[in-house]
Order: structure tokens, then C-alpha cells, then sequence
């Protein structure tokens, strides 16, 4: 199933009104809580503190991670760490509350159960929403890794690369010291990550965030934007557009490069 098999609006607000996400198609029901499961390490080990939280895309569900091998990878790796899968689907961002519930269905519960270190892995949407609780949530997580991730209008990311690029792009900007608004919206997004470019990051207010994306991907225009100012060793690419073998291919190659905890030997 594709994450985005059925066609999306996607749009914003202006400056400090939350981000509106409109589907032009059946959106499910957003619970609470949250719907979570946790698949425990293989590790021999009692005292894994390791987190991967994986959000899917807007129309995807947790267990397409299990069943296109990311969990599996996980193992085969032999790395140390849990994994944690998310039903954050696009109802959660229709109505405003997915950083609530990021926080109060994952993050609480993840730390009240003794983990120290929590990644976002997030698809697509799922990719958008962990840049946004980083952004939201400074210090809170120990990395993110996005592939493919869903970065705004093809407009905004034009107005960026004619200034050119991230590190040139000058506005609208917001005061560094200020806190950023409950729900950002896209332009708020890329005055964060323009921290990324090494001139206006703070320490400890960014996690360290690795991207993924195939070339011919719908969002790779925005997705360049944005690897242009990471270091090379962050940014991955592949061949192929906006779908499961596509981001597959791109988790196993970068998973093993991530600063992730290895089981003992």
C-alpha cells in the first residue's frame, strides 16, 4: 500500500495558526490514546535504553513496518534498542493533536519505562511530524531520521531555492530565544531547519537528523533543499520514487550508520 495511494491536500496557515492538513479522501478516526505496540530487542540483554519510534505516512499503518522489514532490520543489525510502532495516521494532523499525543502516548510512557535515548523514524507525513515535535520538543530526542519526508509546498521550497538555498534563505525569521508555536506550520518548520546550516543552530536544540529519499520521489525537490545543508554522511539517496522498496533500500543502508547501541557479543 502506498502512503499516499489515495490524493492529499496539503496546506498551511499563516504564521502562528497550526497546520492544516485536508484529505480529499476517507481519513480514519483519531483515538485516544494513541495506538502503540513494542517489539523488545533480541539482544540478550535486560537493559536495552534505546527507543525507535516509527510514524508511518498518512494512510499507512504500523504493521507495514513490521511486514516491509524494518523491524527485522532492526534485528539483523544486532542493535540494541526497541522498537516502538505508532498509528499516528493523518487524522491525528487533521485535527490538531498529533504532538499532544506524540508526547503524552509515546514520549511519557517511553520515558516512565526507563528509556533514555528516543529516535523518531518517520515515513513521508510521519517524517514531517517527528521534525515537528523536534522543533516543539527541544532536547527530547536523541536523533531523527526521516525518509521522504512531506516538507511543505512546491511553492515555499521554490521561494528557498531562488534565494539560494537554506543557508541563504533570509525570512521570514523568528528570534531564536522565542518558543515556537504549539503546531507549526510549514515556513516555521524551515526557519528550524535552517539551524541545520550551522549559523542559527543553538546547542542541543536539534537532534542530530538523518534523511532519506529516491530521486525521482515527489517530495525530492524539497527533500534536495534540506540535504544540502546536512553533513554528506546524513544525507542518502536512491534510485525510484515514493513507495515501500524505495525507502526498504534506504533504511538498510542507514541503519548501520546511526550511532545506535550494538548487542553484546
Amino acid at each position: 500500500m502506498k502512503i499516499f495511494s489515495k490524493r492529499l491536500c496539503l496546506a498551511a496557515l499563516g504564521v502562528g495558526a497550526a497546520l492544516l492538513v485536508v484529505a480529499c479522501g476517507g481519513v480514519r478516526k483519531a483515538t485516544v490514546p494513541m495506538a502503540t505496540s513494542l517489539e523488545k530487542s533480541s539482544c540478550a540483554r535486560s537493559d536495552v535504553d534505546t527507543l525507535l519510534v516509527m510514524l508511518p505516512g498518512a494512510y499507512s499503518t504500523p504493521d507495514e513496518f513490521e511486514r516491509e522489514g524494518f523491524v527485522r532490520a532492526v534485528r539483523d543489525n544486532r542493535i540494541a534498542a526497541d522498537v516502538m510502532l505508532v498509528d499516528a495516521h493523518l487524522g491525528y494532523y487533521n485535527n490538531k493533536t498529533i504532538l499532544d499525543r506524540l508526547s503524552a502516548d509515546v514520549m511519557a510512557p517511553a520515558r516512565n519505562q526507563g528509556y533514555k535515548h528516543i529516535w523518531f523514524v518517520g515515513i513521508s507525513l510521519g517524517g514531517f511530524g517527528g521534525m515537528l515535535y523536534a522543533q516543539t520538543h527541544p532536547g527530547e530526542l536523541a536523533g531523527l531520521l526521516t525518509l521522504a519526508p512531506y516538507l511543505g509546498e512546491r511553492t515555499l521550497g521554490t521561494d528557498i531555492a531562488n534565494a539560494g538555498g537554506l543557508a541563504k534563505w533570509n525570512g521570514p525569521l523568528v528570534d531564536p530565544a522565542e518558543s515556537p508555536p504549539r503546531t507549526p506550520n510549514e515556513t516555521q518548520l524551515w526557519q528550524w531547519l535552517r539551524g541545520y546550516t550551522g549559523f542559527t543552530n543553538t546547542a542541543g536544540a536539534r537532534p542530530p537528523l538523518y534523511l532519506g529519499y529516491g530521486v525521482d520521489d515527489r517530495f525530492a525537490f524539497s527533500n534536495r533543499l534540506l540535504a544540502e545543508v546536512l553533513p554528506a554522511e546524513r544525507a542518502f539517496t536512491t534510485e525510484g520514487g515514493h513507495d515501500w522498496p524505495e525507502w526498504t533500500r534506504l533504511w538498510r543502508r542507514m541503519l548501520p550508520t546511526l550511532p545506535l547501541p550494538g548487542c553484546p557479543s
